[in-house]
């Protein structure tokens, strides 16, 4: 078994989600970024220690090398990976790079349409396109950040 079809079962063992899995060169760190949906705020410290906890007794038990094992949150600009990520965050604005240029670009951004027949779907400033997953690069939820009116508090 391999180290990331590892770290899928045992996260998802614990009810949570393996968004992405980094590793450094000759693979020392390791980095697991963690989800769970229905927690309407993300996970918090609490839930990265027990997930760590856990993956550093089984990546012991499978003689898994390296030297230090991080786990967080995928943050406010979460990656979109899966299929069922670009379904999950339809209504979004998100950003991406294609693997091979559209038209001359690689770059595009917009709200996030959803996920039909293998093609991501995007409402941009030009109109709706649509891109073949398979030559999405990297794509991350823009964040949004609530500007408050004078007197209003802080949610």
């Amino acid at each position: 078994m391999d180290v990331h079809e590892l770290l899928e079962i045992t996260v998802t063992g614990l009810g949570y989600e393996l968004v992405d899995v980094e590793r450094s060169p000759r693979s020392r760190v390791l980095r697991v970024f963690i989800d769970k949906p229905e927690k309407p705020r993300g996970v918090d410290i609490e839930d990265c220690v027990l997930v760590s906890n856990q993956l550093s007794r089984v990546l012991t038990v499978e003689n898994v090398d390296y030297d230090r094992l991080e786990v967080s949150s995928p943050g406010i600009d979460r990656p979109l990976k899966k299929a069922s990520d670009f379904e999950r965050f339809a209504g979004s604005e998100i950003s991406f790079k294609l693997r091979l240029p559209l038209n001359g670009r690689r770059n595009f951004s917009g709200v996030l349409l959803g996920l039909r027949d293998g093609k991501v779907h995007l409402q941009t400033d030009v109109g709706d396109m649509e891109f073949d997953l398979v030559n999405l690069d990297k794509a991350r939820v823009v964040p949004k950040f609530d500007t408050m009116k004078s007197g209003e508090k802080l949610v």
